[in-house]
């Protein structure tokens, strides 16, 4: 019998009485997506699965993303293999790839190998980021678009040493605009959706309230109620919903972590125009 175990009062669960090797039932999977939209973030532990079973278990949820400027573009395994994370992008709070025309539904990442100490990841849920805020700024964001952009990311990712051209992926990944407060398309709750990543500017506001209002909503997640930490063991898999969260990899670690990770995009019955 499958089970949700909170591990905070506003963000995540434990699972158990799920074997991830085995193929789920209709009825296991409406269980699990149900617990998945209550707590946002779902951890299940223990599971010795492969990169097949990984992925067999993704596609019951969503279709394939392939994220975006990933070396290997016929692998559905994004495979994050690091040993000197800091200033490589994950350390910072955001949610996946806001600069895409649909930036992808979730992600489904599995521990492989740990650093003796550290490497945690922190998840923040943006629907009560929003909903804390006062009724004046709510309605404020209620009507505020926002300009993504992949360029900070891609400029961090340069200067750690990644061979990208910054004029192509700019050409081919133009910025984006999207309202600040997206409508989740299967709950129909509110989310602040701005984030330090890829959040360039509030459209329409001048430099001056940019400069006030921008960096308040984005620092709005830092509250630790908000949060949970997760310290990951190998045959850990987390699975996130990307539309009401924010992620943060916690680069405290000098030894290699490796992880595999499968995205996944909405399928059409619960996309939404963010």
């Amino acid at each position: 019998m499958i089970e949700f175990h909170p591990v905070t009062k506003h963000i995540g669960a434990e699972v158990t009485g799920v074997d991830l090797r085995k193929p789920l039932s209709q009825e296991e999977v409406a269980t699990l997506r149900a617990g998945w939209l209550k707590h946002l973030v779902l951890f299940f532990r223990d599971q010795p699965i492969d990169d097949e079973q990984h992925l067999q278990f993704a596609l019951n949820f969503g279709t394939l993303n392939h994220p975006a400027f990933k070396k290997d573009s016929t692998s559905p395994i994004h495979i994050l293999d690091q040993t000197s994370p800091k200033g490589e992008g994950g350390d910072e709070w955001h949610s996946d790839n806001t600069f895409e025309p649909t930036p992808p539904m979730g992600s489904l990442l599995r521990c492989v190998q740990l650093p003796s100490v550290g490497g945690d990841t922190c998840w923040a849920n943006t629907y009560l980021a929003y909903e804390t805020l006062s009724p004046s700024i709510q309605r404020l964001c209620d009507e505020l678009t926002a300009e993504h952009d992949i360029t900070m990311s891609m400029k961090k990712a340069i200067s750690k040493g990644h061979p990208f051209d910054l004029a192509e992926i700019q050409a081919a990944w133009p910025p984006i605009e999207r309202p600040v407060v997206r409508v989740h398309a299967e709950t129909g709750r509110k989310a602040l959706f701005v984030n330090r990543a890829s959040t360039t500017r509030l459209v329409g506001l001048s430099d001056r309230e940019n400069e006030a209002l921008l960096p308040f909503l984005i620092d709005h997640i830092r509250s630790p109620e908000y949060q949970l930490r997760l310290r990951w063991r190998p045959g850990t898999l987390a699975f996130w919903d990307n539309r009401p969260t924010q992620h943060y990899a916690v680069a405290d670690y000098t030894e290699r972590r490796r992880m595999h990770r499968v995205t996944i995009n909405a399928f059409p019955e619960h996309t939404d125009k963010p």
